[in-house]
């Protein structure tokens, strides 16, 4: 089907062709109450379409920014996985810059302070700019510099004209969150200084498609970027990418580094045109790559379901580990209710006693593994799946197992042997 207003927010065509239509869902990291479970819940669109011309991958604007961000209930810091890789990159990028006390590092989306607290600890000034006040007020009570704002072009101009400018600019998983690109492009210009470095990190599109990764895909993702695109994007914009690394985080990321057009002392790594290489020969540039895509979600979806009623047919009994993002997206494209899943548990304390929107499903902590002892995990992080089980080996105690839905249909026994060869070709329970 053409959407009929939309246009593609790079090059200016009009969008026509789909990338996956995962129906109309609630606002993922959104939860309800025991008293709302009574009232209808708002619903969105989430049908991502590519550019058949320069193969931006969009997903079109139903809502905005603030209502997303108004009171979000994602706090960075609840990851532990996620923080040992942002200390990782703080000691990498200290190193590498040499910054001192005398540079300012500043990130865009700072949400609670997870990453720049890595850089406080040594002395070097940092600023936070986030827009969600509940996140930004934790970040503030650690001590971190935030301003408490959405990042645009406005923002930059009035922080650049305050002398606040970045010798390192970092922005981690914001580049897709942001309906304005251009915009938030242009702030990023403007907030470096002119020796600064940027670095972004996003989740890859090559990895999304290869790996069949669609609960990646929320309201609150506007884009889903290669390489190329960011780099057209961004040079569009007066900057300039000089290095890019593959990083394992959500199950497959980019990091790019780049500076201003102007800056030319820094030379370009030889990784760009690798990866560059990389996408011509993975069919990123393809229009029949992008088509397929939509084919590969429906075959998850089938290929979960079955397995989940051939389950619940045999009596066993099932529950989730995460109700984060992704979780929200799979749980509502695939259907998967209270009918499959016995309840959610979660890390974050801020989400246990609640449910989440569409589902319905109840939210526990881990404790409650231990107490009814289920037949099965659904574990729906599938991007740090060795983390979630291994402090969960004492499901072994009944014979309990994991199941892992992305990139393929797995099951694992308790102490994170791969059995999916003996399970799936025989019975599933």
């Amino acid at each position: 089907m053409e959407s009929k207003s939309l246009n593609c927010k790079c090059c200016g065509e009009p969008l026509r062709a789909t990338f996956a239509d995962l129906g109309v869902q609630p606002l993922c990291e959104s939860y309800l109450s025991v008293e709302q479970l009574v009232k209808m819940e708002p619903t969105y669109p989430l049908h991502v379409y590519f550019c058949e011309k320069c193969l931006l991958v969009q997903l079109e604007e139903s809502i905005s920014p603030q209502e997303i961000y108004k009171k979000y209930a994602y706090f960075s810091s609840s990851s532990k996985g996620w923080l040992n890789h942002c200390e990782k990159y703080s000691e990498m990028i200290i190193n590498k810059l040499g910054l001192t006390a005398k540079d300012q590092v500043i990130e865009i989306a700072s949400n609670d302070g997870y990453m720049l607290q890595f850089f406080a600890q040594k002395n070097i000034p940092v600023l936070g700019i986030e827009p969600a006040s509940n996140v930004a007020e934790e970040a503030i009570k650690k001590g971190i510099p935030t301003v408490i704002k959405f990042f645009d072009k406005e923002t930059a101009l009035e922080l650049a004209n305050q002398n606040m400018k970045a010798d390192l600019l970092i922005g981690n998983n914001i580049l897709a969150q942001v309906p304005d690109i251009h915009g938030f492009l242009d702030g990023l210009k403007i907030l470096l200084k002119p020796s600064g470095i940027i670095t972004l990190e996003f989740h890859y599109l090559r990895n999304m498609i290869e790996k069949s990764q669609f609960d990646t895909i929320s309201h609150e993702r506007f884009y889903y970027f290669s390489f190329f695109i960011v780099e057209k994007l961004l040079a569009q914009h007066g900057l300039r990418v000089f290095d890019v690394e593959e990083i394992p985080t959500h199950g497959g990321s980019l990091r790019i580094y780049a500076t201003h057009v102007e800056n030319q002392q820094i030379p370009k790594t030889n990784s760009v045109a690798s990866i560059k290489d990389a996408e011509q020969a993975s069919g990123l540039k393809d229009v029949e790559t992008y088509v397929a895509f939509g084919e590969k979600v429906k075959a998850t979806k089938r290929n979960l379901l079955a397995m989940l009623i051939e389950i619940k047919r045999c009596g066993k009994s099932v529950i989730g580990y995460g109700a984060h993002a992704e979780a929200h997206t799979l749980l509502n494209y695939c259907g998967i209710r209270t009918d499959f899943l016995d309840y959610l548990v979660d890390r974050n304390p801020q989400k246990q006693g609640k449910f989440q929107a569409g589902t319905r499903l109840p939210i526990f902590s881990s404790e409650s593994i231990e107490k009814t002892k289920p037949d099965y995990v659904l574990i729906l992080p599938w991007s740090i799946k060795v983390e979630i089980m291994k402090p969960l080996v004492s499901i072994d105690g009944w014979g309990g197992r994991f199941i892992v839905p992305i990139p393929k249909l797995e099951i694992y026994d308790a102490k994170g042997n791969d059995i999916s060869n003996t399970i799936l070709t025989e019975e599933v329970v």
